[in-house]
């Protein structure tokens, strides 16, 4: 797929980090305009750097996902001069924290916050990719789901809550949509090796997360991107409504 995605452009939310990143270098790799979109501006140059340095088409946008009006401005950018938007990669997430609880002792803030930013933060994101593409008759969005978007996770119940929303917009969005010519699928991604999860973690956590996954390791982000890429492509044409287990096994157990 050299060069597939030329004459194309896409927005990345979480572009800065992990599975963000990734999507973005290797579809710039292969022509794409990328806007990648977050929070840190750090973390969005270190990106822009490395997808410059291969000679790809970039930009970035600061934007709060959780924010509707700097989502709405988010997705304006992408689609820039170019008047379309191929591709909505919505990336950005978080995991609440590693402090495990049972349902009962799960706070509220925690809660609110995970939803606000992973659950919120998509729907917001879909709302206005979906605006743009309906208007073209064309597009394909990728939801970073997880294997906690199917089945539980004990202690995780925000988490759980949103990634299982996150596969819901997905699936109805995908029959709101298909009529016009866009697809809307989900990855329900394993654990993956991104900063998010490789400091501050004891070696006896590490390894029991690493246990889970029958394949005997964690993900990384760029298995993870490989999946993005042939959901936007056309080798995925007949592929919509799906929360695609890149997982390593997890959910096969």
């Amino acid at each position: 797929m050299a060069q597939a995605f030329a004459g194309k452009t896409a927005l990345i939310t979480g572009g800065g980090t992990g599975i963000g990143r990734a999507a973005a270098i290797q579809l710039a790799a292969k022509g794409c305009f990328v806007t990648i979109a977050g929070r840190t501006v750090r973390t969005l140059e270190e990106t822009i750097h490395e997808i410059e340095a291969s000679c790809g088409k970039v930009r970035y946008v600061v934007c709060d996902v959780s924010d509707e009006d700097s989502v709405k401005a988010a997705v304006q950018a992408a689609i820039g001069d170019s008047g379309r938007l191929d591709f909505g990669i919505n990336s950005a997430g978080i995991t609440g924290g590693d402090d495990p609880r049972e349902t009962g002792n799960y706070a509220t803030e925690t809660f609110d916050r995970v939803i606000a930013i992973d659950l919120r933060g998509t729907f917001l994101c879909m709302k206005y990719e979906l605006q743009q593409m309906q208007k073209q008759g064309f597009g394909s969005i990728v939801n970073l789901a997880s294997g906690a978007g199917l089945v539980g996770v004990p202690g995780f119940s925000g988490y759980t809550a949103a990634k299982h929303g996150v596969v819901g917009l997905t699936k109805t969005a995908a029959l709101d949509y298909g009529p016009d010519g866009i697809r809307v699928n989900a990855i329900a991604a394993g654990l993956v090796d991104t900063p998010l999860i490789a400091t501050g973690h004891s070696p006896e956590m590490m390894a029991a997360r690493i246990a889970a996954h029958p394949i005997g390791r964690i993900a990384r982000a760029s298995e993870i991107a490989d999946a993005v890429v042939w959901l936007c492509s056309d080798q995925s044409s007949f592929v919509t409504g799906i929360a695609l287990p890149v997982d390593g096994g997890y959910t096969a157990q």
